[in-house]
């Protein structure tokens, strides 16, 4: 399998395609014996839905590509640190291994706020790495923030 920073640069690049459609930037994709099943970025501004986060989209198309619902021996790489919802869905999915960016203090469910993909009250348990191009996922989350406090102040 190639190195986590060749994966988290796929996830950073639908972070990016996210940013270009007005959405908060956070990437997402999912690898299987070093495959790439499945990416995505968030759509929910597009759509107006509020599931519509980069790794619910990414887990519902592995789980389809795959056919199955158990995403055994895999690795989410996600730009941002996953929430309560996206955490659920990976203990559900029974993804193994979450790689992630950067951290988020507000609503991380994977070691900031609270760890739920790691808490051994559940029937499964997934391996998380943080950290993995932390600085580039961090700054364009920053930078998108930025830009639209910025936009909402000329309104």
């Amino acid at each position: 399998m190639k190195e986590h920073s060749y994966y988290m640069e796929l996830a950073l690049e639908e972070a990016r395609r996210a940013y270009e459609k007005g959405e908060v930037p956070i990437g997402a994709v999912l690898v299987v014996d070093g495959e790439v099943v499945a990416r995505g970025h968030n759509t929910r501004e597009e759509t107006q839905q509020a599931l519509n986060h980069a790794e619910m989209i990414t887990i519902k198309r592995a789980c389809e590509k795959q056919g199955f619902w158990r995403l055994d021996n895999s690795y989410l790489y996600t730009t941002i640190e996953p929430c309560v919802m996206c955490s659920g869905a990976i203990v559900q999915a029974r993804v193994e291994n979450v790689i992630y960016g950067a951290k988020d203090p507000k609503y991380g469910c994977c070691g900031s706020c609270m760890d739920l993909v790691s808490d051994n009250k559940f029937n499964h348990q997934a391996t998380v790495i943080s950290g993995v191009l932390e600085d580039e996922c961090s700054s364009l989350m920053k930078y998108f923030f930025k830009e639209l406090r910025e936009n909402k102040k000329k309104n």
